[in-house]
């Protein structure tokens, strides 16, 4: 099954199982400027500074092998077959831009967090664009039947988009499952939406609906 993946999918597992590896083996202090850390938060401690890469690299790092684990299998089954569907390169692009667009989203979120007097603690996990593909998959593949893994219900692709979307927004405006980044697994749908609407041509980005026929006089 392994050989059979396709070659991008293959690398972001191996890349993300890699590093998982290195995280076990350096300390978090070592790796803290690796990892997503808000807007200011340096001024409380010099290991919480937001420095450029971090906007990729906090990607690549989870917090546990249970968080590792659930990303990448939603990674075989979600990006898998959008690889397959969209070539090497778009679907490198796309998962570049939702984990760059869940980071963005996660930034704002840090910076009203700490303006509001909250404490600086950093993101890490490739979610951001896991919900990206997710999304995409529910666009492409609406009415394909997938399998919850818990609960183990089985439902259309564009219905479970709609449930994860809801759900994180819930939990997101509610605080009911903190040190989640909610918001950010939000911003990685949202730029995976904005995208996908870019490369169709669809509003915002091109014209609404078909053209309206001409009137020859």
């Amino acid at each position: 099954m392994f050989s059979n993946l396709p070659r991008v999918t293959k690398i972001l597992l191996i890349a993300n199982g890699l590093v998982f590896l290195l995280q076990q083996v350096l300390s978090e202090v070592a790796l803290a400027p690796f990892m997503l850390w808000p807007l200011g938060g340096g001024n409380l401690s010099p290991i919480s500074q937001f420095l450029p890469w971090q906007v990729l690299t906090y990607a690549f790092m989870h917090g546990s092998f249970a968080h590792l684990l659930f990303n990448m299998l939603a990674l075989l089954m979600f990006g898998a077959p959008l690889e397959h569907t969209w070539g090497e390169r778009r679907f490198l692009t796309y998962f570049l831009v939702c984990v760059l667009g869940a980071a963005a989203c996660q930034l704002a979120v840090g910076a009203w967090t700490m303006a509001q007097g909250g404490d600086a603690y950093p993101t890490v996990g490739a979610s951001g664009g896991v919900f990206g593909f997710l999304l995409a998959y529910g666009m492409l593949f609406p009415h394909q039947r997938v399998m919850l893994l818990i609960p183990p219900i089985p439902m259309k692709a564009r219905t479970l988009v709609i449930v994860y979307g809801v759900i994180e927004l819930l939990l997101g405006f509610t605080g009911w499952q903190p040190g989640v980044a909610h918001f950010a697994h939000l911003g990685g749908m949202l730029f995976g939406w904005l995208l996908i609407r870019y490369w169709r041509g669809q509003s915002p980005f091109g014209r609404r609906g078909p053209p309206r026929p001409r009137i020859v006089r």
